[in-house]
């Protein structure tokens, strides 16, 4: 038992209540043994039963009996007792495989790409505990497997269309510069669009880029130990030209904090959550960085202005999705995908927080991740 709770968590599982789940198959096992003996005593007891019936009727006496005709009645009890038996496993069996035959046809469904599946057992299955675990453990994997295949589908959706809009961006106005007929200022206007989406572009493939290098990235390695709140103020000079002219109010009030990490992977991090609360914070409005230290330490980025839905709020860290479904905000998604992957792969977490106010975005951080595999 050990070695199977070992296997489980070098698997990365755990088995919580590992010695009742194995009581509870063994106590399957002797169920089924026990299945076996019902069907050997239900064949005595109905042919043993007749034999006495007959004997007491007196329609079978053994002084009585010539050698010829005990013969044929030893044949008659052993053809009886064949036919009870046999009548008896299959009863039993077809009560016993019935559950059996459930799971395949649900897991023949899963096969075709019907994730909605489950498997549900009459009362009498759903009492034992291996059952109720087996039908847990089943629906599970089903219930998994749909959200994945959402995802999959989302994801699909959302790439095409966040490619699409620039190519056919660009390509329409590369379209009228080749026309000619047009003024200094439109031709310029026009390449600066072109330029942009370009690099919109460029911006997008190289997130998706980092995001899924960082994903299939098992060893945090490049550590070192800097100044965390200078890192932050110079994502705001890098990030100048996206708020400089803009009446907003910043709010930078935070010590020094040093901190234990890959600098350019959180410098990624900071530049996101930034770059994503300029862009949702109206005219007038304002945000605040706060950083705090316990335990651990917490790196808040709030913008006013903006409000997500409690049911989105987990939902903005996937890969391309937007809060807004005509696309009109201008982002690719991406960007919250790969805070959460980064933040992630330093031993941290990255949580959403909304209200009338504004939306917070809160990044915790061990003071000092080792570099490991995961």
């Amino acid at each position: 038992m050990r070695n199977e709770k070992e296997k489980g968590e070098r698997q990365g599982f755990h088995l919580p209540g590992l010695p009742t789940i194995r009581k509870s198959r063994k106590a399957l096992t002797l169920l089924f043994a026990g299945t076996a003996v019902i069907v050997l005593l239900a064949v005595l007891i109905v042919v043993g039963g007749a034999a006495l019936i007959l004997f007491n009727a007196g329609v079978l006496s053994p002084e009585d009996l010539p050698r010829e005709s005990g013969n044929r009645v030893i044949v008659l009890m052993l053809v009886v007792s064949l036919f009870v038996g046999i009548g008896f496993s299959y009863f039993l069996g077809w009560i016993f495989t019935r559950p059996l035959n459930i799971i395949i046809n649900n897991m023949n469904r899963l096969a075709t790409g019907d994730f909605k599946a489950r498997i549900r057992f009459d009362s009498v299955f759903d009492r034992h505990p291996t059952v109720a675990e087996l039908s847990r453990a089943f629906n599970t994997m089903a219930e998994e497997l749909e959200n994945t295949e959402m995802l999959r589908s989302d994801f699909v959706n959302n790439f095409s269309h966040e490619f699409k809009t620039p190519i056919v961006s660009i390509a329409g106005f590369a379209k009228l510069l080749k026309s000619g007929d047009l003024s200094d200022d439109e031709r310029e206007e026009y390449i600066n669009i072109i330029e942009e989406e370009s690099l919109r572009l460029s911006d997008m493939a190289n997130n998706v880029l980092s995001l899924t290098k960082i994903e299939n990235q098992r060893i945090l390695s490049g550590l070192a130990t800097f100044n965390l709140s200078e890192q932050i103020r110079t994502c705001f000079v890098i990030l100048e030209s996206k708020w400089s002219g803009r009446d907003l109010d910043f709010s930078l009030d935070f010590d020094e904090y040093d901190v234990t990490a890959n600098e350019e992977m959180l410098k990624q991090v900071w530049l996101n959550l930034i770059d994503n609360a300029l862009k949702f914070t109206p005219e007038g409005g304002r945000i605040a960085v706060t950083i705090k230290r316990d335990r651990a330490l917490a790196v808040s980025v709030f913008n006013s202005g903006s409000f997500i839905p409690e049911e989105n709020r987990e939902r903005v860290f996937r890969k391309f999705y937007q809060g807004d479904p005509s696309h009109s905000t201008r982002g690719n998604g991406v960007g919250l995908s790969l805070v959460r992957a980064i933040v992630e792969l330093h031993g941290g977490t990255v949580v959403c927080s909304s209200d009338g106010e504004g939306t917070t975005f809160t990044v915790t951080l061990p003071l000092r991740p080792a570099a490991r595999e995961e």
